[in-house]
């Protein structure tokens, strides 16, 4: 499984600390991992030289991988907004042959996720760790019409869909005869 799992370094961070006898570095790093078909994960690590905080940020990224339900494989099933302190994103699906329309760290998630088509709005702030914490709260929150349609007891194709929802309401105003 290890070795079908993309990762993608989005940024190292150095940091200092003064002490005693002079300064000392230390590296931060997030990683972004994914399977590249539905399943993505993030994670950060500190450490004293780069490769080690490289790899502690890749084994907190395998531990917290999310599962997110996409349609035909390619695209989100809806649009949704994500939030994560003071990182705002805007995720819309897309038709086939946009391509992945993102900034840095956003399209570092799409790509490990599998998405290959997508426009996405980052919002507030440019800092990698809220852009991508807020990317994948929005992430987690969307669901699949199967999985709605099962919620509800019904079946998927009961459910108006967003291209659907003029000719809904037109049945349902034929329907009670409000014509």
């Amino acid at each position: 499984m290890a070795s079908e799992l993309v990762e993608k370094l989005v940024a190292v961070n150095r940091v200092t600390k003064v002490v005693k006898g002079g300064r000392r570095m230390g590296f931060a790093a997030i990683v972004v991992v994914g399977d590249g078909r539905g399943k993505v994960g993030c994670g950060s690590g500190k450490a004293r030289e780069v490769p080690d905080a490289v790899r502690k940020a890749t084994e907190a990224a395998k531990r917290a991988m999310i599962r997110v339900p996409l349609r035909e494989g390619r695209t989100l099933h809806h649009d949704i907004y994500g939030r994560f302190g003071a990182g705002k994103v805007y995720l819309r699906a897309a038709p086939t042959g946009t391509g992945i329309i993102a900034g840095g760290p956003m399209r570092a998630v799409f790509e490990a996720l599998g998405v290959q088509d997508i426009v996405a709005k980052s919002v507030g702030t440019s800092n990698p760790h809220n852009m991508i914490k807020a990317t994948l709260e929005a992430l987690q929150d969307i669901r699949s019409p199967r999985t709605i349609a099962q919620k509800r007891s019904k079946k998927v194709s009961d459910l108006s869909l967003r291209g659907d929802a003029d000719t809904a309401v037109e049945e349902k105003e034929a329907e009670h005869g409000d014509n």
